[in-house]
């Protein structure tokens, strides 16, 4: 009974020892909230792959910022790719995750895409600074 379980998942649900099984296209919010709350090594992978698999932004943003709130770095890098494959895909983000997003170092692939796919408006102004910093030192560089 017990391998079973193991092979199930504890929760009957995915078996989370197989990092293929995250990638999986009916993945659900709720499932990779409690991978969380179990200490999933791989729910850093499952909040990628909700990112890119899931429809709505809004119910996937919160575990993007969840993973970016992980004491392991490697669960924090891939919050910074699941927003970026976000703001490509859904041209969103939130307030909470743009608040992790600024203790982050500058130059991360979640600053250049909420920059290319999301409207400017919408970004807060120490990210616009940013890359106008940035601009302008390729236009002058470029120029002599």
């Amino acid at each position: 009974m017990e391998d079973a379980e193991t092979a199930a998942g504890i929760d009957g649900g995915l078996d989370w020892s197989d990092g293929s099984a995250v990638w999986e296209a009916d993945l659900l919010p709720t499932e990779v909230r409690a991978a969380f709350e179990r200490g999933e090594e791989m729910a850093g992978v499952a909040v990628i792959a909700l990112a890119l698999n899931h429809p709505e932004p809004a119910r996937v943003l919160p575990l993007v910022a969840m993973a970016m709130e992980s004491s392991s770095p490697q669960i924090r890098e891939q919050g910074l790719v699941a927003m970026a494959h976000t703001a490509r895909l859904h041209r969103a983000v939130d307030r909470r995750c743009l608040a992790l997003l600024r203790s982050c170092a500058r130059g991360n692939p979640a600053d250049d895409d909420l920059w290319s796919f999301v409207p400017h408006h919408r970004l807060p102004l120490w990210l616009r600074w940013y890359h106008a910093k940035q601009r302008l030192w390729w236009l002058l560089r470029g120029r002599w």
